[in-house]
């Protein structure tokens, strides 16, 4: 029995942009996918890349969770108001996921971390992650394991020459 499975564009997972500081300044634990509240133009800059995930944090307030200077360059071909770049945005997540969200931000050393942006089914997405900060000495030696694992598989490859 044969299926044909056809990847649609609108069912591919397109990543926009990634935060990889996240990855070497936090231990990343759980992560959660969040729909982004978004005005106008924003979808199409985002579309283009035009965005960084810099500097940005995630807090829930209220029982409502929400990005922080994530900077979404305005689009220039926009002729209506522009809104402000940095502007905190909405994340759209289920009652359930709000309250586990909250829940584990208030554990002390605990931070919520965006770490991607995509577009899967059209909409555009965060993965939110809940992370526990490194220390300055575990910054160091997971660059030890990164370097370690590098120069094995160069020398892996280099013998496997002929």
């Amino acid at each position: 029995m044969c299926y044909n499975i056809h990847m649609t564009k609108k069912n591919a997972v397109l990543v926009v942009c990634s935060n990889r500081k996240a990855y070497h300044d936090y231990f990343i634990e759980n992560t959660y996918e969040a729909g982004l509240e978004l005005l106008g133009a924003e979808v199409k800059s985002i579309r283009q890349k035009e965005l960084s995930l810099e500097g940005s944090f995630v807090r829930v307030e209220n029982g409502v969770a929400w990005v922080y200077n994530m900077h979404v360059k305005p689009y220039k071909f926009n002729s209506l108001s522009e809104p402000d770049p940095t502007r905190h945005r909405r994340l759209l997540l289920h009652k359930k996921e709000l309250r586990k969200l909250a829940a584990q931000a208030e554990i002390k050393g605990y931070a919520l971390v965006p770490v991607e942006v995509y577009f899967k089914d059209g909409w555009a997405k965060l993965k939110v992650a809940v992370a526990k900060g490194k220390h300055l000495f575990d910054k160091r030696e997971s660059l030890k394991k990164r370097d370690l694992n590098r120069e094995m598989e160069q020398n892996f490859k280099n013998k496997i020459r002929f």
